[in-house]
């Protein structure tokens, strides 16, 4: 009775909406009709609620509210639009959250924390990864170790993997797996404590890790040995690879021999001796971001009881931090790209969340007309038509300014005199300079790399439990919202 009821309300609340639309002089506008469409579309949906038996956890680093507008114009402009009307994937997901990102000790965050406060469930101390409270940076002394996703997900005799762009043992992609007092102990660690190279394979060794993908192989070698891709930097001398080789675990490192890898076998790729390329250089002998995340969900589906990865566009905070903004939504139209290709491997049992660990303090500049490059120059609103008018917008000095600039960075335009003091004034820009993709935005305060921020990130989700996400959330809620799609609803269901 009650699910006819509903449906009844339901029909006549969309005749209802219908018949208020053809009542209006905007009834013909294609915004209003769309919106129409949506409504209809959210009236109509119901929540999944049915246990996850996968988690993709998709992290473009340092991809806040602006950068991901920053990707959606750009990538929209490369498809011949005008940019603003497209729309990435995941601003389709239905449900949505803003993130605080600040760490126990930082108002503006860094990688290591809020990515261990997404794989544990627990803010963290700046420059630390999975350890409680109590943590003192660059102590190990002090490392009290939190309890981690990727192992619940493994006790529960489900698999692990993630996908990264730089090394495997930087930050977001250590939370998966380490802990540890100083997230640069990448390949070397004081005595008495272990560096997070060293931790991956003991996490691959307990059967923890399943896939590794990423760059990083100087952090598995001795200091001057040669490997694939470069040459190690461990002074400790140990080769790591060699002890990889012993858990019959596969080692790759180009394109070619992670396409022919076993998917069925646990496998580490290590495709560029420090970070991998941005996907502007990136040559063809390295697989992209999307190669990298469908080869990581064909082997961890060969599990039948599901999956946890996280797969990360690490690349998209480097470029920003350069203040170079065309490598930076390059990138992440690649992370888009990667999104789309899990889309299509998973179906409704899978949870996806895509997020940001933090924003940069990158800007937009207006009064800009439709269509203006989101690398290029702002160009002034034409009145007798949509796109721009091609002449550009002239700030208080007379001068063009780029859509994009950044509070800070090596972009400045105060330069230091031969006093120590700054100084400076804007330079003339062209348009055919500053889409350049070399070109670096100009910035205000002078840094030789632009800072993060410590404003709210995004997140949007489909899947099950995907609607417990919704208004502003603490940053390792995202945890919560995992754990009890596979766990909580798995023992509700029982």
């Amino acid at each position: 009775m009650f699910r006819r009821t509903f449906t009844s309300t339901l029909a006549v609340a969309l005749c209802a909406s219908t018949a208020m639309a053809q009542d209006l002089p905007q009834a013909n506008s294609e915004y209003f009709t769309a919106a129409q469409e949506l409504l209809a579309e959210r009236i109509a949906a119901e929540n999944n609620t049915r246990p996850a038996k996968n988690v993709i956890l998709f992290v473009a680093d340092g991809m806040g509210v602006g950068t991901n507008y920053g990707i959606r114009l750009f990538e929209g402009q490369q498809q011949g639009m005008l940019g603003e009307e497209h729309n990435l994937p995941h601003d389709l997901f239905r449900h949505s959250a803003l993130i605080k990102t600040y760490n126990i000790n930082a108002q503006t965050p860094d990688s290591a924390p809020t990515a261990g406060a997404m794989n544990t469930g627990a803010k963290q101390v700046f420059n630390t990864i999975n350890l409680d409270e109590t943590a003192v940076f660059d102590d190990c002394s002090s490392e009290q170790p939190l309890a981690l996703f990727s192992e619940m997900m493994s006790d529960a005799g489900r698999s692990v993997g993630f996908v990264a762009s730089p090394s495997v043992a930087h930050a977001t992609p250590a939370a998966v797996y380490a802990r540890t007092a100083n997230r640069n102990w990448f390949h070397d660690a004081p005595e008495g404590c272990r560096d997070i190279a060293t931790q991956l394979v003991d996490q691959m060794e307990a059967g923890v890790i399943d896939v590794a993908l990423g760059g990083g192989a100087r952090d598995f070698a001795g200091e001057g040995v040669a490997v694939e891709k470069g040459t190690g930097r461990r002074p400790d001398g140990q080769n790591l690879l060699e002890r990889i080789a012993g858990l019959d675990v596969q080692y790759v490192f180009d394109a070619e021999t992670l396409a022919a890898s076993d998917r069925s076998q646990p496998v580490i790729g290590l495709f560029a001796n420090a970070d991998m390329a941005y996907e502007h250089d990136r040559p063809d002998t390295e697989p992209s971001l999307t190669d990298m995340t469908i080869a990581a969900i064909e082997h961890l589906s060969t599990n039948e009881e599901g999956y946890y990865l996280m797969v990360e566009a690490g690349r998209v905070d480097h470029a920003l931090h350069g203040g170079n903004a065309y490598r930076a939504f390059e990138d992440g139209v690649q992370f888009a790209e990667a999104i789309r290709a899990a889309q299509e491997m998973v179906d409704e049992d899978t949870l996806i969340i895509v997020t940001a660990d933090h924003e940069h303090v990158i800007s937009f500049q207006g009064y800009c007309g439709r269509g203006s490059s989101v690398v290029g120059l702002c160009m002034d609103i034409s009145d007798d038509q949509i796109e721009h008018s091609g002449e550009p917008v002239l700030a208080a000095d007379g001068l063009p300014y780029t859509v994009v600039t950044f509070g800070n960075g090596a972009g400045s335009v105060l330069i230091e005199q031969e006093d120590g003091t700054y100084s400076g004034s804007r330079p003339e820009l062209t348009q055919e300079e500053v889409t350049d993709p070399d070109y670096l935005q100009q910035a205000l305060i002078p840094m030789t790399s632009e800072t993060h921020s410590g404003v709210d990130v995004a997140l949007w989700a489909t899947g099950p439990w995907a609607h417990l996400f919704g208004g502003t959330m603490d940053q390792e809620t995202i945890f919560h919202v995992m754990h009890h799609a596979v766990f909580g609803a798995q023992d509700a269901a029982q």
